[in-house]
């Protein structure tokens, strides 16, 4: 799996004119799904999401995690993280999964999410042609694979 995570003050996500999710302070987290991704991938990422320190504390030190902000998640489904630009200018989709395989897995984030969360995550629509709206807070925004744990 591969995340952008951006802090952001506000963020929201639009389907045919209708938002389908949106949060005040916390974090925009972009999901890119690909084959080899299974439920080890899906916790290591929901508990590196929840527990990054990447908001102020009182000192103005990022040495805070969303949940200790009561903040909130957003989460997108974008298979576009897994493009390969290597050869040519039309990026390549091949490593990303089909809907088959990546829906239960985009579906088994939410429930994971919500749990270590403590909350309900809202979320884009799979698949749908969406418009992403943020406030990038910082700006922060950090990258993370669950191959490269890192």
């Amino acid at each position: 799996m591969r995340a952008v995570i951006q802090r952001v003050s506000r963020a929201s996500v639009t389907v045919d004119g209708n938002i389908t999710g949106s949060i005040d302070t916390g974090l925009l987290v972009l999901l890119g799904i690909e084959d080899a991704d299974n439920t080890e991938d899906i916790i290591w990422l929901s508990n590196k999401i929840v527990n990054l320190r990447i908001f102020n504390d009182e000192e103005g030190v990022m040495n805070r995690s969303v949940k200790e902000v009561d903040g909130d998640v957003l989460l997108v489904s974008q298979f576009t993280l897994h493009a390969a630009t290597k050869k040519g200018n039309r990026p390549s989709y091949i490593r990303a999964s089909k809907p088959d395989i990546a829906i239960p897995l985009y579906e088994q984030m939410i429930s994971h999410l919500g749990q270590d969360m403590g909350k309900k995550i809202p979320t884009g629509i799979f698949g749908a042609d969406m418009k992403v709206d943020l406030l990038n807070d910082g700006p922060v925004t950090i990258i993370i694979d669950t191959k490269a744990k890192e």
